[in-house]
C-alpha cells in the first residue's frame, strides 16, 4: 500500500514540474516531527527574519487518515490527506530550496529542478545507532533511500567529527556534509524562564512539586512484544519507595511503546507533553537505554544514567558505531539494583561526558539555523 502512495505522489509531483520554479519558495517537509519544534522549526524561524521568501509547511502526519471521531474529523482528515497529494505536491515541485528532517521516501521517484536545493537536516544529532545506509536493509528499501539520497544538496549534521559517519550513512560525498551544528539544539542558547516553566509544570503536576525531575525516556525494540515488555522490566514501586523523597520520576514513551502498553504505573506521563525541548530543560537527570535522547542531555552537562537491561539483544538487531559501554556519557545499569545504586550514588560526572559532548557538538554557539541558511540559500 505505501509503494502505491508513493508512486500517486511521483505521478502528481512529476506532473507539476511544467510549473516553473518559484523563486524564494521554502518548502519544509516533516517526515519526523508534526509540531516542528525541532530543526525544521529553528530553520523557519530563521527564514522568517529575511526577506523574500515564502515558507511552505509540508507535514506528512496529513496522510493519516481519521476513522473514528465523527463525519466532521473524518471528512477533515480525508480533505487533509487530498491536499498533501495535490496542493503540496504543486509547493514542493516549485519549490527553490527543500529542507526535511527524515527520510522521504517518494523522494527516489521524484524529478526535482536542477535548480532545487534540497538540504537534510536530519532529526537525530551526532552518532550513536548506526542508521541509513550504514545498517542493514532489504534491497528494495536500500534501492530507494540510495535513490532518494542521490536528489540530496547537503546534508547538515552537529560536528565535524560525525560527518565521515553522515557521508556514509546517506551516501553522499564528504563535500556534501555540512558540519554547522544542529539547528535545533538553537533552542537551548535562547533565554528561558526555567523557574517560571517549572512553576508551570508544577501547577498540572503537583505531585512532584519540590522535587529534582527524573525523566525516564526508553526507546522502541524492534519486535513488538519486546516492546510490551519493557516497562515490566522498570520496577516503578522499588525507584518510588528509594528514592520519591528526592526526586519525581517522569515517564515517556515513544509512539510504538504507547501503542502496545498495557501497563499502568506509578510515575508522571508526560509521552504527549508537546515539546520534548521543554522537558529536557526542566529535568535534572535523564535515565535512557539506547535513545538520542541522550545527545540532548550532554549538550546542556545534564547527567544521564543508562539502563541497558537487554544490551546483548539489543546490540545483535541494532548496531552502534561505537562500543556502547565505553562510549555513553554516563555510567551503565544492566539490572534494576544496579540502577538504584547509581542514582543512589550521585556520581555522573566523567571525563568521557565531555568528550562525548566534544565529538558530538564541537562548539555550539545557538547560531547553527543562521549558518545553515546562510551556506543553503544565500550562497545558492
Amino acid at each position: 500500500m505505501k509503494t502505491i502512495f508513493y508512486k500517486i505522489f511521483a505521478l502528481l509531483f512529476n506532473l507539476c514540474r511544467i510549473f516553473k520554479i518559484k523563486s524564494g519558495r521554502v518548502a519544509l517537509l516533516s517526515s519526523h516531527n508534526a509540531d516542528f519544534n525541532d530543526s525544521l522549526g529553528a530553520i523557519a524561524t530563521e527564514l522568517e527574519k529575511r526577506q523574500g521568501l515564502s515558507i511552505i509547511y509540508i507535514n506528512t502526519m496529513d496522510l493519516k487518515v481519521n476513522t473514528t471521531n465523527g463525519f466532521v474529523k473524518i471528512f477533515k482528515s480525508i480533505f487533509r490527506a487530498v491536499r498533501f497529494f495535490t496542493v503540496n505536491a504543486y509547493y514542493l515541485a516549485t519549490s527553490q530550496y527543500v529542507f526535511l528532517n527524515d527520510n522521504f521516501m517518494p523522494m527516489a521517484n521524484l524529478n526535482f529542478s536542477k535548480k532545487t536545493v534540497i538540504t537534510q537536516l536530519w532529526h537525530a544529532q551526532g552518532v550513536f545507532k548506526k542508521f541509513g545506509l550504514s545498517i542493514t536493509q532489504p534491497d528494495k528499501i536500500r534501492k530507494r533511500e540510495l535513490y532518494g539520497n542521490k536528489k540530496l544538496s547537503y546534508v547538515v549534521c552537529s560536528s565535524k567529527g560525525v560527518a565521515p559517519y553522515y557521508s556514509e550513512a546517506f551516501g553522499v560525498s564528504i563535500e556534501q556534509i555540512l558540519p554547522l551544528g544542529s539547528p535545533r539544539t538553537d533552542y537551548f542558547f535562547k533565554h528561558r524562564d526555567v523557574g517560571k516553566m517549572r512553576a508551570l509544570f508544577d501547577e498540572d503536576h503537583p505531585e512532584c512539586v519540590g522535587k529534582k525531575l527524573i525523566l525516564y525516556a526508553p526507546t522502541f525494540r524492534d519486535s513488538p512484544e519486546d516492546d510490551k515488555k519493557l516497562l515490566d522490566n522498570f520496577d516503578f514501586e522499588w525507584f518510588n519507595s528509594e528514592l520519591s523523597e528526592e526526586y519525581a520520576l517522569l515517564l515517556r514513551l515513544h509512539p510504538q511503546i504507547r501503542s502496545s502498553r498495557k501497563n499502568n504505573v506509578s510515575a508522571t506521563d508526560v509521552s504527549d507533553y508537546r515539546n520534548v525541548n521543554d522537558l529536557i530543560l526542566l529535568c535534572d537527570l535523564l535515565i535512557t537505554d539506547y535513545s538520542s535522547i541522550c545527545m540532548d542531555f550532554a549538550l546542556l552537562n545534564k547527567p544521564t544514567c543508562f539502563f541497558a537491561f537487554d544490551l546483548d539483544d539489543y546490540s545483535a538487531q541494532r548496531q552502534f558505531y561505537f562500543d556502547y559501554e565505553s562510549y555513553v556519557p554516563g555510567p551503565v545499569a544492566k539490572t534494576f539494583d544496579e540502577l538504584i545504586n547509581t542514582l543512589k550514588a550521585n556520581n555522573f560526572h566523567s571525563e568521557r561526558a565531555e568528550e562525548f559532548k566534544k565529538f558530538n557538538f564541537d562548539t555550539p554557539d545557538g547560531n547553527a539555523a543562521k549558518r545553515v541558511v546562510e551556506k543553503t540559500i544565500c550562497d545558492n
